[in-house]
């Protein structure tokens, strides 16, 4: 078995942490949800050393025992206790229930979770109210620094992809997430399908990045039922994986889609599905243009946050990227892998039809420039800000 070595370096994350400070500051439980290896153990230790005795891993059997009896291992603790892989214990959302509801408060609760339907199911039933909630993404661009553009889209965000010390350990990395997500993780949060054919749909997805999403032919393919299909899309989609952003339609007069998009959220881990270990082996390929789409839009809604996102698109052939709803204003965004994006019919379109205060083109370029009123080019390092 060979071992690739692994840089080190932390990757500062300070708007995160931010909103993590900020949560703590007026809630009594906040939960960190997100994949594995996306780095909430490391923020969660930005908090509170993980050898506190505040702490507690449900992965470590010796945690478990602290907490065989949970409502009197937790009631006497005061400070901030954090409470990790805590979709392995649900139980605990009732008692924290019990500790959150009392008058006098003897203590916080930062809560993490890969995500897991249950774990969402759970925290809604049972804190309704009490829970506040931050996905945890992966490294994004602001992150990562804008000079890492190339990589970040290569390797993908999760950290130990992104800081490898080489491009074959990247891949080694992804190819084991993947592998240990189908066998191990999806089984355990929930998804009772055999991981083999889990992970011919997962491979299919990837070819399927970017486009309109129909059950028909995936279910054709894998000799399965399209009900069946939808149900391992939702399920890839509820654990933060797969992203389905929604179709925008109003009543405009003519035929508008209204099938979602799919996309493999992560950059990296798209690119090991389709076997791509290189920038120069993505650019290559003919996925190249949807593998771009992919990661600007993630970086833009990471950052941008906004109300709503959607995409939009005619029968006619109109079509756009991304409609978001921010402050009550429609920014659209059309994101183009080119040297010098031009103003096309379609944009013209999405610009009446949509009544759009702003249209953005996103492409990889460094300069911003206007294009036509209410349209402007920005570079991707940094379009989120554009949004604001």
């Amino acid at each position: 078995m060979v071992i690739y070595p692994l840089m080190t370096a932390w990757i500062q994350r300070p708007a995160l942490e931010s909103r993590i400070r900020a949560a703590l500051a007026r809630s009594r439980a906040v939960a960190l949800i997100g994949p594995r290896q996306v780095g909430k153990t490391t923020l969660a230790r930005r908090f509170l050393p993980q050898d506190s005795a505040r702490y507690f891993d449900l992965e470590s059997p010796r945690d478990l025992q602290r907490l065989e009896e949970p409502l009197t291992a937790l009631e006497a603790l005061s400070g901030l206790v954090v409470l990790d892989e805590v979709q392995r214990r649900p139980d605990l959302f009732a008692v924290l229930r019990v500790l959150i509801d009392r008058d006098r408060r003897p203590g916080q609760f930062l809560i993490l979770g890969s995500a897991s339907p249950a774990l969402l199911r759970q925290s809604s039933e049972s804190l309704a109210g009490r829970l506040e909630i931050i996905e945890v993404d992966a490294v994004s661009m602001a992150e990562a620094g804008t000079g890492t553009m190339d990589t970040l889209w290569t390797r993908g965000g999760f950290p130990l992809s992104f800081l490898a010390a080489t491009d074959r350990a990247s891949m080694a990395w992804r190819e084991s997430f993947v592998s240990l997500t189908v066998e191990r993780d999806l089984p355990a949060l929930g998804l009772g399908a055999a991981p083999a054919a889990v992970r011919r749909f997962w491979n299919m997805l990837a070819h399927y990045h970017g486009q309109i999403w129909n059950a028909a032919e995936p279910a054709r393919s894998l000799g399965l039922g399209e009900g069946t299909v939808r149900r391992y899309l939702d399920f890839l989609t509820d654990a933060f994986l797969v992203r389905q952003l929604p179709p925008w339609h109003e009543n405009l007069g003519k035929r508008q889609v209204k099938a979602p998009k799919v996309y493999v959220r992560d950059s990296g881990i798209l690119h090991a599905l389709l076997q791509l270990d290189s920038t120069e082996a993505v650019m290559a390929h003919p996925k190249a243009g949807a593998s771009w789409e992919g990661f600007v839009l993630e970086q833009v809604l990471r950052q941008a946050l906004p109300a709503e996102a959607y995409f939009w698109a005619t029968h006619q052939g109109a079509e756009l990227d991304l409609l978001l709803f921010k402050h009550r204003r429609r920014v659209g965004v059309e994101i183009k892998r080119a040297d010098a994006p031009k103003l096309t019919p379609s944009m013209r379109i999405a610009l009446t039809d949509l009544k759009l205060d702003r249209l953005l083109v996103i492409y990889p370029g460094d300069k911003p420039y206007r294009l036509a009123p209410k349209v402007e080019v920005v570079p991707a390092s940094s379009a989120a800000e554009f949004v604001e």
